[in-house]
C-alpha cells in the first residue's frame, strides 16, 4: 500500500532557511545549500497548492540577550555584527500570507513558541520536517515534535549540517526512531 499524507491533517515545517544561515558560499554536507533551498521550495509550492499548512521558522535575536546561554565547551558562533537580513527567509521561501511564521530563539522550534498551538489549531497530526542543520535545529524540532505526540516525515535531502558526519549520524540514528525519512519527490509523491 503506498504511503499517503493528507492535505488536511499534515503541514510543512521548515527550519532556519533565513538568508543568515542558508547564505550561498557557507559550506554545508552532504548536500549543498542550494540544493537544499530549491527542494524546500519545491516542498513549500506543493504545500501552499493543496492548501496544507506551511509553518516557516527562523531564529531570531535583538541583541543576544533573549537567547538561551548555558555554559558549554562549544558555544554556538552567532556572530555580533550580523547584517540586517540574518533573520530573513531565503527569497526561495519568502512568506506569503497563508504561511505560519515563528520565531524561535534556542534550537527547537516548539519550546518557548506557539507552534503546537498553531498546528493543533488547525487540527495537523503529521508533519514534513525540513531545513537546516539537520543536527540542530531540525533534530532538536523532531524530538520535540516526537514528544508532542506528531508523525514526522523527514525530507532528508532537503536538509544539510556542517558536516556529512553530523548530517548522517542523525539520519541513521535518530530519524528512523521518531519517523520516516524520505526524499522530497517521494514526499511529493505521497501528498493528496
Amino acid at each position: 500500500m503506498a504511503e499517503v499524507l493528507h492535505k488536511d491533517s499534515t503541514a510543512l515545517v521548515v527550519i532556519d532557511i533565513q538568508k543568515g544561515i542558508a547564505a550561498a558560499g557557507r559550506k554545508f554536507e552532504p548536500n549543498d545549500v542550494q540544493i537544499v533551498v530549491n527542494n524546500v521550495g519545491k516542498l513549500v509550492s506543493r504545500f501552499r497548492e493543496l492548501g496544507s499548512p506551511v509553518v516557516l521558522v527562523h531564529v531570531s535575536t535583538k541583541d543576544g540577550k533573549d537567547m538561551l546561554n548555558p555554559v558549554v565547551d562549544q558555544p554556538m558562533q552567532w556572530g555580533r555584527d550580523r547584517p540586517a537580513d540574518w533573520s530573513e527567509f531565503a527569497d526561495e521561501i519568502a512568506p506569503v500570507s497563508t504561511d505560519i511564521i515563528i520565531t524561535k530563539r534556542q534550537w527547537g522550534a516548539f519550546h518557548g513558541t506557539e507552534l503546537d498551538l498553531q498546528l493543533r489549531r488547525r487540527g495537523v497530526s503529521a508533519i514534513v520536517l525540513c531545513g537546516i542543520s539537520t543536527n540542530i535545529g531540525v533534530e532538536t524540532t523532531a524530538r520535540e515534535a516526537y514528544q508532542h505526540g506528531y508523525n514526522q516525515i523527514f525530507a532528508i535531502d532537503a536538509m544539510t549540517a556542517a558536516s556529512s558526519d553530523e548530517h548522517d549520524s542523525t539520519a541513521k540514528f535518530i530519524f528512523p526512531r521518531i519517523g520516516r525519512v524520505r526524499k522530497t519527490a517521494e514526499i511529493l509523491g505521497m501528498l493528496e
